[in-house]
């Protein structure tokens, strides 16, 4: 279809949601990037910081298992969990494959490519940055907390939200945004999957820059928790916005109508997203429709 082989889309988050719009968009092949969220320190990726540094890999692997399409031998040692007792259970193979081949590496990105490729996995697999960051928040009572896991259990609103220590986005993050003709947010948690790559001001930066593509985001089917859930739609859109330099969503996709006056303020499209027997998950082909919709309203490039 000549619109994979033309239109480049960029996906940004991280979690379940990004993987599974990922997994939605693997036909448009190396046409389509996802940049992932880096500052999880919980579960067996936090342990592994712990102990060894780096990014977080938790949802770069998450990712990558929503996009095998050829089960393997290889597939089936990145995708399995350590149980028992001792040091290594709840630690994912795939967690310790992608450390490793990070210390045998120049670049945390080529050890992603190492495993999209043996894998087979076509699509762009990109973390939003290389350099070790974590969450930081404040709440509306003045409180610091650090690190997702800590933002998601606030029982306080929230009035900022930051990364510590500040760095740099990963380059070629920043140059498939500037090449995108569409920019999806979502789906996934908000606070912890969405918003730590836009806080990032070179990402920022180039999708306010990137005038002539589509900025989509994508809502949750399902309710949130914690701080994340206690923000309405209208705020975490706003929120998106500021991070972005003030540039306007241009899409609102989601899976129930809304009314005014955020209908007077978004563009605000309905379609059913769900999947027939889990109606708070994505359905794969239902969410590459919507997309492909918004696409070809768009003239060919």
């Amino acid at each position: 279809m000549t619109l994979y082989k033309n239109k480049k889309v960029v996906a940004i988050g991280g979690g379940h949601g990004l993987g599974r719009m990922l997994a939605a968009l693997k036909i448009f092949g190396s046409n389509a990037t996802g940049i992932v969220t880096t500052t999880d320190n919980g579960g067996s990726t936090g342990r592994i910081r712990d102990c060894q540094g780096g990014i977080a890999w938790g949802d770069t692997r998450n990712c990558i298992n929503q996009l095998i399409t050829e089960p393997s031998i290889s597939s089936m040692m990145f995708e399995y969990r350590f149980k028992g007792s001792g040091e290594l259970d709840g630690h994912n193979l795939g967690n310790l494959m992608l450390t490793a081949l990070d210390n045998l590496s120049v670049r945390p990105l080529e050890a992603i490519n190492l495993i999209r490729t043996m894998l087979k996995v076509d699509v762009n697999i990109v973390p939003m940055s290389e350099h070790p960051s974590d969450l930081k928040a404040l709440s509306v009572d003045g409180l610091w907390v650090t690190g997702e896991t800590s933002v998601d259990e606030m029982e306080q609103d929230l009035k900022r939200l930051d990364l510590t220590p500040a760095v740099p986005a990963t380059r070629e993050g920043v140059s498939a945004i500037e090449q995108a003709d569409a920019i999806i947010l979502g789906p996934g948690s908000f606070l912890t999957s969405i918003m730590p790559p836009l806080l990032l001001p070179e990402i920022g930066q180039a999708i306010e820059n990137n005038t002539s593509a589509k900025l989509i985001f994508v809502e949750n089917l399902s309710p949130e928790y914690g701080p994340a859930g206690r923000m309405s739609l209208e705020q975490k859109l706003s929120w998106c916005e500021r991070a972005c330099q003030g540039r306007r969503i241009d899409v609102v996709l989601g899976g129930k109508p809304h009314q005014a006056p955020l209908t007077d303020a978004w563009n605000c499209v309905t379609r059913d997203l769900a999947s027939p027997n889990r109606d708070w998950r994505h359905d794969r082909l239902k969410l590459r429709q919507a997309i492909e919709e918004q696409l070809a309203l768009m003239p060919l490039s």
